[in-house]
């Protein structure tokens, strides 16, 4: 019998995480080797196969988090900033593999799965959707491509619910067109707009978020020139995709050497 890849989830209990018990109880290969929530959480000692609808796993939520590495081949984490750092820490002491989907992530959280990724396989993407990861590489193709004199602007929206701002995404995006062409991201952002804010200035990358009802998730990059506009848009419709891309790169870090990988190098879309 051919060894299933015990996978386990931090945040069990929320929407994502129970969207993602749900994808490994569908996914062949792959079996729930347990799941956590936070100290205090309504969720603890409640069976996370049963919380998400997909039966009797035999398991119940705990709050130990630093155990589930310890019984994981794998562990996914759409948690917040600060918990998937110390998370990333509980995955390199353990051995364990760790596959992180959270967003706003700011320098320190990044460094720590850096200094984690030296001992294990990490793999972060501030979205899991193989959608939005083309629509990754397709912006960076697309501003190398077209001269400066188009100004790039980044339009996202999201459910009422989210906290951050721009999205993990959008933000990713504004990363890639900056790759693409040849710019450093930090110097040409620009966050939000307000008040008498004067011109555009040539080169910037802007730009704009919403929040509104229960959207999963919509980004556009738009590349205004004079006299013509390109654009490219994602929109996610059911939060699954994001879960499938996670179990996916699970599945991918099997047998992976330590080292802090990306959805592009899970799809086959990294260059060189």
């Amino acid at each position: 019998m051919v060894d299933r890849r015990k996978i386990g989830i931090v945040g069990a209990g929320g929407r994502m995480g129970q969207m993602l018990v749900r994808v490994v109880a569908e996914t062949e290969g792959c079996v729930l080797a347990g799941a956590s929530e936070v100290p205090g959480s309504c969720h603890l000692g409640a069976d996370p196969g049963v919380l998400a609808g997909v039966g009797d796993s035999g398991l119940a939520i705990t709050d130990a988090a630093a155990t589930l590495f310890v019984s994981s081949d794998v562990v996914i984490d759409f948690t917040v900033s600060d918990a998937t750092a110390a998370h990333a820490v509980m995955a390199a002491e353990a051995g364990c593999a760790f596959v992180a989907g959270t967003t706003g992530l700011e320098n320190v959280h990044r460094a720590a799965l850096e200094v984690a990724a030296a001992k294990v396989p990490i793999v972060w993407a501030s979205n899991m959707s193989s959608g939005v990861n083309l629509l990754f590489a397709l912006t960076e193709q697309v501003a190398r491509a077209l001269d400066p004199d188009f100004d790039i602007e980044i339009v996202e929206m999201h459910h009422r619910h989210k906290v951050d701002a721009p999205s993990g995404t959008a933000l990713s995006l504004g990363e890639a067109a900056a790759r693409g062409r040849g710019v450093d991201f930090d110097t040409e952002k620009v966050l939000s707009r307000e008040g008498n804010t004067g011109e555009r200035s040539r080169g910037n990358i802007g730009f704009a978020s919403l929040r509104g009802g229960d959207v999963v998730g919509e980004h556009s990059v738009v590349f205004a020139s004079a006299g013509e506009r390109i654009e490219l848009t994602h929109r996610a419709t059911d939060r699954g995709i994001f879960a499938r891309g996670a179990v996916r790169a699970a599945n991918w870090t099997n047998g992976k050497p330590p080292g802090l990988y990306s959805m592009a190098d899970v799809l086959g879309l990294s260059v060189g």
